[in-house]
């Protein structure tokens, strides 16, 4: 686009808050937020960067996104950043976004949060707090009945399910409720998300009285609870969070740059004590000078990237820690409004944590991409996120499996899942079992984290057979491969890899493989430890005792068939003890 498109592109534009996309053929090669929409665009006439000026000479469009406020368009921004990474932002490789609210095109509406809508849903948000977000639908579901179920549940019922009986919904799917009446509803919910809040304050506030009047003062006071959170979601009595002046959680941040490369470091302290630190790669192009919106880039600009896109599925802290300020107003109006403080220690304490952080970033940026490595290893088009499958049993019994995330070649915890499978002693079916478990949640759309570029079996040729016949059963098409154990063999549907040991690849899916078996080991300890047998009634066998036994020999089958030898050996069980072991087994 030259000048003057742009000129005249911008003049159409209204002057409110929102967000704006400079695109290419349908790619997004640039989003940005604007308090004034027009103004903002306009500006892109005269770019005052030579980046920013090849990204607008690309540009054959430009798409807008009006927002009631400027949080919400800051918020949008590092929404769409996260889902089309457009080259000439600075992005956090991350798959975390704000989540919003649907309401889907159907006969009959289903109310979702998500953090990718459908084109043809309406969609409001996004919004800053996941657990505030919950809260609210929950509150419309129960005011106004409005389904929440998946299509594949809604279709072909004959019967209400249980969100009926519970009074979540008013069963538009065997028309307990006709269409008509529940569009009504649908119309009423819009109402208060489009900023009508008392269409459900009211009704929780009656609600609230009349259990009052009953004295069901426990029910009263959750109302109450949920009248505030309802109250404060469009801003009302929802004042800025007071600093009590007692930072229990800080987080303090380092930035390194490399060419078009960013790493920040985080490290967390609560109390006055460190208790955590991790790395974050962003991509950052332009890493100098002034960027379109007339801010610094390098650090000033991967900082304020970092901390919107970063906090967006996370609990920010009472206080941040910067090298330097991120520069960025609408930024730093929202931090003001959530309490956060925002520091840049000069001396102290304080200070010694930034440089730290500072030592952590500068450790990390510009190493070698295992992820763009492996892709490439295994001709596929991204490793970025990986899952990685174990399962684990003590012959056959107390078996579970464990399905562990990567995201950049880090764990990333709060997507871990786990699963108890059936008892059987197979690790094929088993393995199975789990794939299949997955495959079907991922494909009904039961699973609330993204699709994974890779799954990577714990196993050989044997369990990868097994996984891939139950994504092919269940239509989910992902690349899998399998890491086996012995010979450290990468094995794929086509061939085997030998990779060299000292290969940055092979060690990321190795770090997989681990914590996949980490953490199905962990699981299954924790159920075979609460499984109550008859050692449980054995005179002189404890808790702990009792598991001893089963970690020495696995099962009480087995150890009914140890010999009294053999008991005597497990620490804590004497010759009394091992022969009460023995008749009552």
């Amino acid at each position: 686009m030259n000048a003057d498109a742009v000129r005249e592109r911008a003049g159409s534009l209204p002057r409110e808050p929102g967000v704006y996309q400079f695109r290419e053929d349908g790619t997004t090669l640039y989003v940005g937020k604007a308090v004034d929409l027009r103004s903002r665009v306009r500006s892109y006439a005269d770019p005052r960067s030579a980046r920013i000026r090849r990204m607008v000479d690309r540009a054959d469009g430009i798409e807008i996104a009006v927002t009631d406020t400027e949080t919400q368009a800051l918020l949008l921004e590092a929404n769409l950043i996260k889902r089309h990474q457009p080259r000439y932002n600075v992005r956090l490789k991350d798959d975390k976004s704000y989540p919003m609210v649907q309401l889907t095109a159907h006969d009959a509406p289903r109310i979702e949060i998500t953090r990718d809508p459908d084109e043809s849903a309406t969609v409001f948000g996004p919004y800053t707090s996941k657990v505030q977000v919950e809260t609210v639908v929950k509150a419309l579901r129960e005011t106004y009945g409005v389904r929440g179920c998946s299509d594949h549940k809604y279709a072909g019922r004959e019967r209400p399910c249980l969100d009926y009986e519970m009074g979540l919904c008013t069963a538009p799917c065997t028309r307990e409720i006709d269409l008509e009446s529940y569009a009504q509803d649908v119309t009423a919910v819009e109402r208060f998300l489009e900023g009508e809040t008392g269409i459900l304050t009211d009704p929780l506030r009656r609600e609230m009285e009349a259990a009052a009047e009953e004295q069901n003062f426990e029910r009263a006071a959750n109302l109450r609870d949920r009248l505030e959170t309802v109250a404060a979601f469009h801003g009302e009595g929802g004042e800025a969070v007071q600093s009590t002046g007692d930072e229990r959680g800080v987080d303090v941040l380092g930035v390194a740059i490399e060419g078009e490369d960013a790493t920040v470091a985080r490290l967390r302290a609560e109390h006055g004590k460190l208790i955590d630190r991790d790395r974050h790669t962003l991509e950052a192009p332009g890493s100098a000078g002034v960027d379109a919106d007339g801010e610094a880039d390098g650090v000033s600009a991967v900082l304020a990237a970092f901390i919107v896109q970063y906090y967006a599925e996370r609990e920010l802290p009472d206080a941040l820690l910067l090298p330097e300020r991120h520069g960025d107003e609408e930024v730093a109006a929202w931090l003001e409004a959530e309490g956060v403080s925002v520091r840049v220690p000069g001396a102290g304490r304080e200070a010694k944590l930034v440089e730290l952080a500072l030592k952590n970033a500068r450790r990390n940026v510009g190493r070698r991409d295992e992820c763009g490595m492996l892709a490439d290893a295994l001709e596929i088009d991204s490793a970025r996120r990986i899952e990685g499958f174990d399962v684990s049993h003590a012959q056959g019994k107390s078996a579970v499996g464990s399905d562990v995330t990567f995201v950049d070649g880090s764990a990333e915890k709060s997507d871990y899942r786990r699963k108890k499978l059936t008892d059987q002693n197979d690790d094929y079916d088993n393995m199975r079992a789990l794939l299949e478990w997955r495959a079907s949640r991922a494909v009904e759309d039961r699973d609330d984290r993204p699709d994974p570029d890779l799954l990577l079996i714990d196993g050989g040729e044997g369990q990868l057979e097994a996984a891939r016949d139950a994504l092919e059963a269940v239509g989910w098409d992902v690349p899998a491969v399998a890491l086996a154990k012995a010979e450290e063999r990468v094995v794929t549907p086509r061939r085997t890899f030998s990779w060299p040991s000292d290969a940055p690849h092979l060690h990321l899916l190795q770090r997989v493989r681990d914590e996949a078996h980490r953490f199905a080991v962990q699981y299954h300890q924790t159920i075979r430890d609460e499984v109550k047998t008859v050692l449980d009634d054995v005179q002189g066998v404890g808790p702990e005792t009792r598991k001893r036994l089963l970690g020495r020999f696995g099962s009480v089958e087995n150890v009914r068939e140890a010999s009294l030898e053999d008991l005597r050996s497990v620490e804590g069980i004497g010759e009394k003890t091992a022969e009460t072991i023995k008749s009552r087994l």
